[in-house]
């Protein structure tokens, strides 16, 4: 199956850049620059004093640490709703088990 290819060009602060993209992938594109120009303008009022260069460096580690924690958070919701549904029956067994002891 061929995916139907597109050029787009972004813009990031000043600079441009041409890609050659899935047509389906062009919005997440588009939002991830606003997303990254967004993260640059506010690093950029935070330290008018740091050069473009240190600037980009605090986006992409800042980017990562979220793309680390969204990671780490995936990775760990199968393991809570596990944990959930054997404290539910944790819960249920000593339920039963109550109503059992004060039958007797």
């Amino acid at each position: 199956m061929t995916q139907n290819k597109q050029h787009i060009t972004l813009h990031l602060d000043a600079h441009t850049v041409a890609l050659n993209i899935d047509s389906d992938k062009e919005a997440v594109y588009r939002q991830a620059a606003k997303m990254l120009n967004r993260s640059f303008q506010n690093y950029r009022k935070r330290y008018p004093q740091f050069s473009v260069e240190q600037l980009w460096m605090y986006v992409a580690l800042h980017i990562g640490v979220n793309l680390q924690n969204d990671a780490r958070e995936k990775n760990i919701a199968p393991v809570e709703e596990k944990l959930k549904e054997m404290n539910t029956l944790l819960e249920e067994a000593i339920a039963a088990s109550d109503t059992d002891y004060k039958q007797q």
